[in-house]
């Protein structure tokens, strides 16, 4: 039997401030390095995330994976946790992590891979902006 890997796409908005700031720097260096992006009162993103599942079609369903349980696991993983946040000040995830595009893909990643079959890749896709985006693996 010929196995086909197929891979399927879910896209997902949500809303976040953070504020780029390296502790163990002086103040001076961060907005050398972060520039607006240190701003001490924040700054937000509408953020446009999509994740990525590759894996082989199941015989019995016709599915990668039901796109509506990816759908509810990225609400549990990703919305609940980070949707209208501020990264820096209301999640767990970057109390000691500088909230970068490519932390937040990091993170984003393994909060999904710790939930997903292992038989199943996993790639996240981030927008900061219409311009900027990050993924992770790359």
């Amino acid at each position: 039997m010929i196995q086909h890997k197929v891979s399927v796409f879910r896209k997902e908005h949500f809303n976040s401030a953070h504020r780029l700031n390296n502790p163990n720097w002086s103040a001076e260096r961060n907005k050398e390095v972060f520039g607006l992006c240190n701003n001490e009162n924040y700054h937000g993103h509408n953020y446009e995330l999509i994740v990525q599942v590759t894996g082989e079609i199941n015989a019995e369903t016709g599915y990668v994976i039901d796109l509506k349980l990816l759908s509810d696991l990225i609400k549990a993983e990703v919305l609940n946790k980070f949707d209208h946040k501020n990264l820096n000040l209301d999640t767990i995830e970057f109390r000691d992590l500088n909230p970068t595009a490519e932390n937040i893909a990091v993170v984003i990643y393994n909060l999904l891979r710790a939930k997903l079959d292992n038989q199943l890749d996993l790639k996240i896709r981030l927008n900061e902006t219409e311009r900027n985006f990050v993924e992770y693996p790359s």
